[in-house]
Formats: structure tokens, sequence, C-alpha cells
């Protein structure tokens, strides 16, 4: 039948030339009702689709749930790891908490960072990033706990975890009153931590020397002092910072030591390294692992960002401490701009420059010593057969240099002998890579002596056991050609 009324909204018909409407051979559904639902804008500008998880595709998504308030900032701006939107914004709040929780257990348990035999000392600076990681870690060992528990061989131990923070009062600047209450703060972070409880060690960087800490804390002037580059001495605060953390580990009895090292820092320090000549020596760095060290060391976070981490400690109330304004200087403050600058226009900077540098080939101890238990050596063999990786022994020992431990290149290395446990200036300089030749050791011959006496035993130690290390092995791979004593030759 055809339709007589003017405001017919049916969409049923259609008006002929004469004015008339008649029915339409394929009638169209009516128009939408608008309701409350229909008349808010789209998140994102996009279809209905972006407001929901993009992994459960049934919460809203932390872009949509933000959208409305100033907290997006929080989401698609990017605290401390750059800006711009990302994929994390487009999870629901479980699905993201999911995700990254993901990533760390995988760099885990594909890389065995953690066995459980092992006791583990995570470094804590109270940031976000070794906050997520003490929380990580913290459920890990919570999870094997109740594994245990309700096992009934009870054949897997449970692993310790100790927190280490390392106070750098001496050699930063920090109001006395706010860095104890940092300290406690820290100390309640730790404590509020459900079973098994974990010790919580402070740690000033002085202790790196053996003698009292007054004394101590002058020859750590005195070293720092006498560093004129403020890269060179904001690099140096870096090594003893990691050498008080190996001497914590050792006289606690931890087997690993857990940083809070991120993607985004990462990708600095790989743009930093290139800068400061130290491009042999960045694989070692980027690793998963770090066994170059007494201690080996572990990076679980290898692929988070700084941005995520952030949120992570947003979206489950992680608590957080300031201990002192975290700002880098020199060359560290240029690359730290400029890296910022590059993921406010894209945010896949940061993880491109990663994977870019994660082409290097890496050394061999950057991965786990071969562990004791059978099933645990399995594993091994078939990553060293996965990445082609020689065994230890059929590989030379490195030298590394005697300030930053990093590995140097055979030809520049220059041998020396000790004569008298005594080394020259020459001697000093030689054991050393260029960046630190360039950046902290003293520009005057004349002091250079003066500044070798004001390093920690530790980092006097190195080149010397470098070199004897290297000649050892020679050794023992000609030791099927040598004659022994008793042989006469003939």
């Amino acid at each position: 039948m055809a339709c007589n009324s003017a405001t017919c909204q049916s969409g049923g018909c259609y008006r002929e030339d004469n004015g008339d409407r008649v029915d339409d051979p394929f009638p169209q559904p009516p128009p939408a009702v608008a309701t409350e639902s229909t008349q808010q804008p789209l998140s994102n500008g996009k279809n209905s689709d972006s407001a929901f998880c993009i992994k459960c595709k049934l919460k809203e998504s932390m872009a949509a749930a933000f959208s409305s308030s100033s907290a997006s900032a929080q989401v698609t701006g990017g605290g401390g790891g750059g800006g711009g939107a990302s994929d994390s914004s487009r999870f629901c709040g479980d699905c993201f908490r999911s995700n990254l929780y993901g990533k760390f257990r995988l760099a885990v348990t594909s890389n065995a960072l953690i066995s459980p035999s092992d006791n583990v000392l995570v470094a804590f600076s109270g940031g976000p990033s070794s906050r997520v990681a003490l929380q990580f870690v913290h459920e890990m060992q919570m999870k094997a706990q109740k594994n245990f528990d309700a096992s009934r061989d009870r054949s897997l131990p449970v692993f310790g975890v100790g927190v280490a923070f390392i106070d750098e009062s001496s050699s930063i600047s920090i109001p006395a009153e706010k860095f104890s209450q940092a300290v406690e703060e820290m100390r309640l972070v730790v404590s509020n931590l459900a079973p098994p409880v974990k010790e919580f060690h402070v740690v000033s960087t002085e202790s790196i020397y053996s003698s009292d800490s007054n004394n101590g804390r002058n020859r750590l002037k005195d070293l720092l002092n006498a560093v004129a580059d403020v890269t060179g001495k904001e690099d140096l605060l870096v090594h003893l910072r990691m050498l008080a953390l190996q001497k914590v580990a050792l006289k606690n009895g931890y087997t690993k030591i857990l940083l809070g090292t991120c993607t985004s820092r990462i990708a600095c320090h790989v743009l930093e390294a290139t800068v400061k000549g130290q491009g042999y020596s960045l694989a070692a760095d980027i690793q998963y692992v770090d066994a170059r060290w007494e201690i080996p060391v572990i990076l679980p976070l290898r692929d988070c960002l700084a941005q995520e981490l952030n949120i992570m400690c947003s979206l489950d109330s992680l608590k957080t401490v300031e201990v002192h304004n975290d700002h880098h200087s020199g060359i560290n403050a240029l690359i730290t701009s400029f890296v910022k600058l590059l993921q406010e226009e894209n945010p896949s900077r940061e993880s491109t420059i990663v994977r870019t540098a994660g082409k290097l080939t890496p050394f061999h101890f950057n991965r786990m010593p071969e562990p004791d238990d059978c099933n645990m050596q399995l594993a091994s063999q078939r990553r060293q057969k996965k990445y082609n990786l020689k065994p230890n022994e059929s590989l030379p020992p490195e030298s590394f240099c005697r300030i930053c431990n990093s590995p140097l290149k055979k030809s520049d290395v220059k041998s020396y002998k000790l004569e008298n446990q005594i080394m020259s200036a020459e001697d000093i300089s030689n054991g050393c890579c260029t960046s630190c030749q360039f950046q902290i050791l003293p520009k005057d011959i004349s002091l250079l002596e003066h500044f070798y006496s004001l390093l920690p035993q530790q980092m006097v130690a190195r080149g010397e056991y470098s070199c004897l290390g290297e000649d050892r092995w020679l050794r023992e791979q000609i030791q099927d050609c040598l004659l022994s004593d008793t042989e006469d030759g003939t």
C-alpha cells in the first residue's frame, strides 16, 4: 500500500515523480533510534571495537576508560618511557597486566634465568622498573611456594629472594631527612609483601672498600673528584654500584642479581655506547644474562617498556619511592632527551633500537653457567644448539677493562708485566677500554698512579686476573703437546 503520510519515516517506501509514495520492493530498515549510548562519541574517533580490549574483547580498553579524564595522559602520553598512543592502551587492565607479566615470565623460563635452587637478589632503587621487577619475582616465588606445599615429594625447592638498595648519599647530595624517609618506605614495601620473607639490605657505595666507612667514604670522594669529565663520573658511579651489588650478593649467599633494566633504558644505552666508542662491548650489556661477573646478572624486564611499567604501578597501586632526582648529565642527558623525542614521534622507536642492537653476536658469558641438574643441562644444551653457541671451554677467556669490566678487543689489549706488584702509568692505561681512557682516566699522566691507588681492590685485581686467565687457558689448550718434567723429549 502507498503511504499517504507526508511525515512517513519508515524507510520502506519511496517517492515517485508525481509526489506520491509507493511501496519499496526492497525496503530498508528504519533508522536506529538515538539512545544515550549511540549519542556518545566513539573511542579515539574510530569504530566501536576500539572501545574494547583487543585481547578479551569483553572489557573496556584503558584508552576508552581514560578518554574522558585527565588520566588518559598516563596511558597515551607515556610517563618516563616516551609518549604517543601505543598498543598498551588498547588492553583492559586485567589483560594488560597478564600480557606484561607474560613477557617477564617468558624471559625467565626461556633463558633459564631463575632455577629452584637459586637465591635471587633484586636491586631495588624505588622506581617503577625495580618495583615491578620485585612484584613479579615475588609472585613467581609465591606460586612456587604453593606448588611446593601441594606436592607430595617436595622435590623442587623454592628459590629465595632478597632486596638490596644501594646508598649513594656519599656521592650524590641528598637531604638526610628525605633519605631516611625513603629508606624506611622501601623497607615497608618489602616487609608488606606476603611470605616467604625477604631480607632487605641497605648497602653504601663506599662499602666496596674493605677499610672503615669514614676512610672508604673519603677514598670514594677522592676517586670521583679525580674524574673531570661529567659523563665519565656518572658512568663510574654505575660501575661502582655494580661492585657494591656484587659484594652484598657474595657476602649473603645470593646466586643471581636481578636488575629492573627495561627496553627504554637499554635503547638509551645502545646509543650512549655507540657515541662513546663502546660498540665492540655493546652486545655484552643488552642480553638477558650477563655472567662475566662472579654473581651473574639477569634482566627479565628486557622486553618491557618504561611506559608499560609506569602503567602497571598505577593500575596495581604499587608504591614507588623517589630517593633523588635520577637525572643524567653530559652525553647521557643528550641521548635520553633524544630517545624520548623519538618515542614521542613513534612509540615503537625504543623497541626498534633494541631489536636492531639484538642482532649483535652475544659473548660466551651472555648465558648461564652449566647447571648441575641433569634436566637443566639438557635445556642448556638445547639453547646452545638453537643459537649455535660454542661451549665455554672451547673459547678463550675475555680480557676486561679494569674500570668498567667491558670486554676488550684482542687487538686493543697491550701486554704488560707486573714487577713487584707495581704498575706504571702506561700499564694502567693499557688495561682500560678507550672509552674509560678518554672519559674517566686523568689526562695528566703524572696523576694516573694516584688515581690507580684510589680504585677499589675489585677493579685492581680484574686486569691482572684477565691476563693470568688467558695464559692459563692457552696452556690448557696445548697441554697434550707439552712435555712433562719426567720426559726427556727422545
